[in-house]
């Protein structure tokens, strides 16, 4: 090897450290969802969800710390059991799907966090990027479904300030207060599927190349 191919070659090794050790999961769409809870009129809590969470895990078991996620949520998918305030949560005053159809999350760091995981990433939301800090809980249980597909499961939770993220909306109460509190809190169920090995192409003789 050249001392140019060489060099090529740590460059590519140090650029990926990251990766080396880390095996790749997808986040299952539909057996994952993220929760939001949120107080309603000073004297109760609203819970919602999104129905449809994508994105991609990769998972270095010798070192957590360096294990990285990135993961979409479909804005589109919000529901809270009420049809007129699911539709008023869809346009502008809210999440503006029609120009903000997806909120996203990337990961920066993972960090031990007593018996757990702290993930810490910039989620953004109508176009307004800000870290949060995710608890994690579970993951470290593999699974074989009856197919074949090898699985983990666990929870993540956070709390955001819906301001920070341009979600300002809100109207006075007669009797005091907003109708719509302020803080709202984050649990994200999400079940991994470790991706499989890309099989080989077979030419038309059924032979691999």
């Amino acid at each position: 090897m050249t001392p140019f191919l060489k060099s090529l070659a740590l460059v590519a090794t140090l650029a990926v450290p990251s990766l080396a050790g880390a095996t790749a999961y997808d986040i299952h769409p539909t057996n994952s969802s993220a929760l939001f809870s949120v107080k309603h009129m000073m004297v109760s809590n609203v819970r919602g969800s999104f129905s449809k969470v994508t994105g991609t895990v990769q998972l270095d078991e010798k070192d957590l710390t360096k294990s990285s996620v990135e993961a979409v949520i479909d804005a589109t998918t919000v529901t809270t059991n009420d049809a007129s305030r699911d539709e008023h949560l869809r346009g502008p005053d809210f999440f503006d799907v029609t120009k903000f159809p997806t909120l996203t999350f990337k990961s920066t760091k993972v960090e031990k966090s007593g018996d757990g995981l702290k993930l810490t990433g910039d989620l953004t939301i109508r176009g307004v990027k800000k870290p949060v800090v995710l608890q994690l809980d579970g993951f470290d249980v593999e699974s074989k479904d009856p197919y074949g597909n090898v699985k983990r499961g666990g929870t993540a939770t956070t709390k955001i300030a819906r301001k920070d993220f341009g979600l300002k909306w809100n109207a006075a109460l007669e009797t005091g207060g907003v109708a719509v509190g302020e803080e709202v809190s984050i649990t994200l169920e999400i079940e991994l599927v470790k991706k499989q090995p890309a099989q080989p192409v077979k030419s038309a003789a059924g032979n691999t190349p």
